[in-house]
């Protein structure tokens, strides 16, 4: 029984579907964005938060001041040593709100502006205190992943954010994500997502902006865009109820599973564990639903409409990612292994959507400004755990992308040994690799020994 996005098997056991899930070290190939705040900021909850799937972690600077984040992203560091799991930090951009006088939602970083004359769509305004922009401070400091771009309302909006971190150090690599909240931003939707690193879908306040009726329909246009265009797609506001409850509502649920068949990269939690009661039990919950979803999300025709959107003739790396992903779905292998140094290709593999894990071995590359030598990849890996599918693995530093085959062989065997020791490789197993070896670009298929 076919859908568009739905595939059951023939003949369909109903009570099948009651059967417990075989439980896995990644919970769901679909990512969660757990919003860190004052029910969620312990060392203990966020470890909890990491356990259960939370892979990105994102703070919400409308409110609290900077000693308050930092403190919460010092304890997700502790989380992510103690236990081992990898975990990036998106931050939402200020928000300023038009008055007789503007504002922004932090204390300590709040610029009073007066609005002196207004001249069409100009507004001049006069500073009135003393502060810091928190970006170029707290966020230089601590090297964020994403930056979460509220109201994106043009492609200009991504251009003046993305000049601006350019001038910031290391905030050059920060990815930035266009939040869709309004009609002007809908549409501008193609030329803004030529400009993002990916898209969030701000259902709350799109859905005060656009008609109730128009939302489930600007939502699976842009993740489809996003899908087509290889570009992480974010849907926010999915379990309102368990803000107070531990279970969510049946439509909730169903919510949450339509957003995984549309095509979405990761599910934004925000108030859920910001401020909830259960924000561990809701990025559980929320990853099950996710995981039972993608069970049954059509890949094969999903594969046949992305190659059909590319069209040929292919550029040479997006033939390597379809083919790679083609092998191994052919092959049934267990884990697809990606070696990448820029994470492109890894991104590539994710967009054709394999139905198995994707573990990105990020290569580390030597780099200069000139001052002092550092070694790339950290960004890279982290920025990879926003992708649907993609898992990625810092390769050692003493193996730089130019290396020679014998420790491409050496990384190659820490890669499998990883998977192994979580569980996604067994013995017998087939296992696909896509590397480069000198100029060429190579898939392989491994079949492991006991």
């Amino acid at each position: 029984m076919n859908s568009n996005h739905l595939l059951l098997e023939e003949p369909i056991r109903m009570a099948s579907i009651l059967e417990p899930s075989k439980s896995t070290f990644f919970p769901a190939m679909t990512k969660i964005v757990g919003t860190l705040g004052p029910k969620s900021r312990t060392v203990e909850i966020i470890s909890g938060c990491l356990n259960a799937g939370m892979s990105v972690a994102r703070f919400d600077f409308s409110w609290g001041d900077a000693e308050y984040h930092q403190e919460t992203l010092d304890n997700l560091k502790a989380a992510v040593k103690s236990t081992k799991k990898l975990c990036a930090a998106v931050k939402k951009g200020d928000t300023i709100f038009i008055g007789q006088y503007l504002f922004t939602g932090s204390e300590t970083t709040t610029v009073w502006l007066e609005v002196t004359e207004i001249n069409g769509e100009d507004v001049v305004c006069l500073i009135k205190n003393s502060a810091t922009l928190v970006i170029s401070t707290w966020g230089v400091r601590n090297n964020i992943d994403f930056l979460s771009l509220s109201y994106t309302r043009h492609a200009e909006d991504i251009r003046h954010a993305r000049d601006f971190l350019s001038k910031l150090g290391d905030l050059r690599q920060t990815q930035i994500f266009a939040k869709f909240e309004n009609a002007e931003g809908l549409t501008h939707f193609d030329e803004i997502l030529q400009e993002a690193d990916g898209i969030i879908i701000s259902r709350g306040n799109l859905g005060i902006d656009v008609p109730p009726e128009k939302v489930f329909l600007f939502q699976k246009a842009a993740v489809y865009k996003c899908n087509m265009a290889g570009k992480p797609a974010v849907v926010t506001r999915v379990v309102d109820s368990m803000t107070d409850n531990l279970r969510p509502t049946r439509a909730e649920a169903t919510d949450i599973a339509n957003a995984v068949l549309d095509g979405s990269d990761a599910i934004l939690l925000g108030a859920e564990t910001l401020r909830g009661l259960y924000p561990v039990e809701t990025i559980s919950v929320v990853g099950r639903i996710c995981a039972e979803a993608e069970k049954v999300f059509n890949q094969d025709l999903y594969y046949k409409k992305t190659l059909k959107h590319v069209g040929e003739p292919m550029s040479h790396l997006e033939s390597i990612a379809s083919s790679a992903v083609r092998a191994a779905i052919k092959v049934k292998a267990s884990v697809l292994l990606c070696f990448t140094s820029t994470g492109r290709a890894a991104r590539l593999i994710s967009k054709y959507r394999p139905t198995m894990p994707v573990i990105s071995v990020v290569i580390p590359r030597l780099k200069t400004n000139q001052l002092r030598w550092t070694f790339s990849g950290a960004f890279e890996a982290r920025q990879s755990l926003i992708v649907r599918g993609l898992f990625p693995i810092l390769a050692d530093p003493r193996h730089p992308a130019e290396s020679t085959n014998a420790t491409n062989e050496s990384v190659l065997k820490v890669a499998l040994d990883h998977g192994k020791a979580i569980g996604v490789i067994k013995p017998h197993d087939r296992v696909v690799v896509c590397q480069k070896l000198g100029d060429a670009s190579v898939v392989k298929i491994l079949e492991l020994e006991d």
